[in-house]
């Protein structure tokens, strides 16, 4: 039973004792309504006050029946009380170990520090991408959105050491920082740097000044949403099919056409393959946009005799079973 239904039971319960009371007095002793009132509730409240009149024999045992149902009454609601205090804690602290353990499991995970519009947003779109995402986040008013929407998260300040330590920082394979100000997202960006100089670091900036701060600080990229918003709206009013083309591509509800970065990684049979020889266009019927050499040099449109080789990141496009078998491939 839940609590609301728990409290109306309750308050159910109390009126029909304090009905049954008044119409026992008012048939066995003849009383008046508020006399029966009167004697109803000091009898169900045990407060010891004298009788309004003198009872019977029939009344004195009727009044003996409605203390032990007041009685009873007042105990399960006490054991109500005491069950709902208890089970609310252990419920916690076993969700709370429950949530500490799924946490030290993962592994090449992303912690997102703050849950707010834009972090809220971001967890979401990672989650649908099956990927592990941390949330830290320090405004309790929140907990109950969090445990609704079934992410994993921890409370506190996301440039505390022990918490980045807690949220797997160490096993984690990124970091986002979308708090409060810049001035955190910098403190924010030099911690996570330290305790893990591997970390792919993205930050935002709500000021253009903060940009360089940010990159200086070890953030591998920094996000100003005002200027993408701004872009974004300068383009779909410029370039107006490149944006809806752009949208389907990156649409999570469409499966006609996806552009996706994929690693080339060690097993991979395509490994020193040229692009003509591989069947990517011929079999698979994707188009290579771009790769991403392991000097992080990109080369636009390759030509047919490149070759793929470890630690490449090809940019696709494609449908996403093409994709998805491109993948497969890449990934030996």
């Amino acid at each position: 039973m839940n609590r609301p239904k728990q409290i109306i039971t309750s308050i159910l319960l109390f009126l029909t004792l304090i009905i049954l009371g008044i119409v026992g007095y008012m048939v066995i002793e003849h009383w008046r309504f508020m006399d029966s009132l009167y004697m109803t509730i000091i009898t169900l409240a045990t407060v010891g006050y004298g009788e309004v009149r003198q009872v019977s024999e029939k009344g004195r045992i009727f009044t003996i029946l409605l203390i032990l149902l007041g009685g009873g009454f007042f105990l399960y609601l006490i054991s109500d009380i005491i069950k709902f205090l208890v089970e609310g804690r252990i419920r916690l602290v076993l969700g709370r170990y429950k949530l500490d353990n799924q946490i030290k499991k993962l592994k090449g995970h992303y912690i997102v520090c703050g849950y707010g519009r834009i972090g809220k947003l971001l967890t979401r779109y990672l989650i649908q991408k099956y990927i592990d995402v941390v949330v830290i986040e320090r405004d309790h008013d929140l907990v109950e959105t969090m445990n609704e929407d079934g992410i994993l998260y921890l409370m506190g300040e996301a440039a505390n050491e022990n918490l980045l330590i807690r949220a797997g920082i160490e096993r984690a394979v990124g970091i986002i920082g979308v708090v409060a100000t810049d001035a955190e997202n910098v403190f924010l960006v030099l911690l996570a740097k330290q305790l893990n100089p591997k970390l792919f670091v993205v930050a935002r900036a709500t000021q253009d000044l903060s940009k360089k701060t940010l990159l200086a600080a070890g953030a591998d990229k920094v996000i100003s949403p005002y200027d993408i918003g701004a872009r974004r709206m300068a383009h779909a009013i410029l370039r107006p099919t490149v944006i809806k083309f752009l949208e389907m591509a990156f649409a999570d509800d469409t499966t006609d056409i996806q552009i996706e970065e994929l690693l080339v990684k060690p097993g991979s049979k395509l490994i020193g393959v040229k692009l003509i020889d591989s069947g990517i266009r011929k079999d698979m019927d994707l188009i290579i946009i771009a790769i991403q050499n392991k000097e992080n040099r990109m080369i636009f449109n390759p030509k047919a005799d490149t070759k793929l080789e470890q630690g490449d990141i090809v940019v696709v496009m494609g449908c996403a079973k093409s994709i998805k078998q491109l993948e497969l491939a890449l990934h030996g």
